[in-house]
């Protein structure tokens, strides 16, 4: 009898332990590895209600950006990745330029509806694909981390071969992210201002909160023992990767715009990074709006805000 118990503990354990192999490898595949569509929690459906006039610059900027004809710019990443990115070149060019950064599963053209905006004040425009997404190689989503080291090697091309002397970093989402961890490296003086709409604190508490709404299981041990898995086939753990550890160490006026409905990204992710943060910022919580729908729902507003904010912090 007791030779059986013993055998049908270890046929139970090694189940469970083949279980738990399939989840933290169907977790990795569905968070971490590239190319992969993915159903995220981002709370109930939102109304968005949208004045007519923010509608037709949002129509506007989208067809004018979809008539422009983008250079393509590219580069290779410390560890071997050809990363690619597009580039508009302002006509009237005074040296000014912004790093646009799109968010998580997206690509380069989406943030199309930011580009006209800051080509009518000016700045010539480059807006990378992350690694793991888009044109550039990677066979996994770095969520800012290995990317904010991508981004230094990208603020390096636009002084060395754009002349740029004014730069600002504005990110969504996942880009948010991007640009929050950007802001704790050493930046040179050209890096004048950064813009974060919708990021999280953490990729572990983003992760988290995913896991807990969409499946309603803890994080633990799952959560840890894929961060494990993405240590060894990505090089990056989903604690390390932190912006809210990163933005302790910026130094430059930082704007954080966040929507008060967000339930993808929760919204007092936005009120802990602004608390957190070094240096000079601003932080803007939309009323009403979803995860990153504060450009979409308050166009007009949302641009003289970033205007005001970018003329301040660049001294203009």
């Amino acid at each position: 009898m007791k030779r059986k118990i013993i055998i049908v503990a270890i046929v139970v354990i090694i189940v469970l332990l083949f279980a738990l192999i399939f989840a933290v490898n169907y977790f990795y595949g569905e968070s971490v590895k590239r190319g992969v569509e993915v159903e995220l929690y981002s709370g109930d459906k939102i109304v968005e209600d949208v004045a007519i006039e923010d509608k037709v610059i949002l129509e506007e900027a989208q067809q004018w950006f979809a008539n422009q004809e983008l250079q393509q710019v590219e580069q290779v990443s410390n560890d071997g990745l050809l990363l690619k990115s597009i580039f508009l070149e302002n006509v009237k060019s005074t040296g000014k330029a912004v790093i646009l950064a799109h968010g998580y599963r997206e690509q380069s053209e989406n943030m199309g509806d930011f580009a006209k905006f800051y080509y009518d004040q000016g700045f010539d425009i480059l807006i990378p694909d992350a690694r793991g997404h888009g044109k550039s190689e990677g066979e996994y989503v770095g969520y800012g981390w290995h990317d904010r080291l991508d981004y230094l090697k990208w603020i390096d091309l636009l002084i060395n071969d754009y002349q740029a002397d004014k730069i600002i970093l504005h990110g969504k989402s996942m880009g948010a992210s991007l640009v929050l961890m950007t802001s704790g490296e050493e930046l040179p003086n050209e890096v004048k201002a950064i813009i974060a709409d919708s990021g999280y604190t953490t990729v572990k508490e983003e992760l988290s909160y995913q896991l807990q709404h969409l499946y309603n299981l803890p994080s633990f041990p799952l959560l840890d023992l894929t961060s494990l898995m993405t240590k060894i086939r990505a090089g990056y753990s989903f604690e390390e990767a932190s912006a809210i550890e990163q933005v302790k160490h910026n130094t430059r006026p930082l704007f954080i715009i966040h929507g008060e409905e967000d339930e993808l990204v929760p919204t007092e992710m936005a009120n802990r990074l602004y608390n957190t943060a070094n240096g000079e910022k601003e932080l803007w919580i939309v009323p009403k709006a979803g995860h990153t729908k504060a450009h979409t729902m308050a166009t007009s507003e949302y641009e003289e805000r970033l205007l005001q904010f970018i003329k301040t912090a660049s001294k203009e």
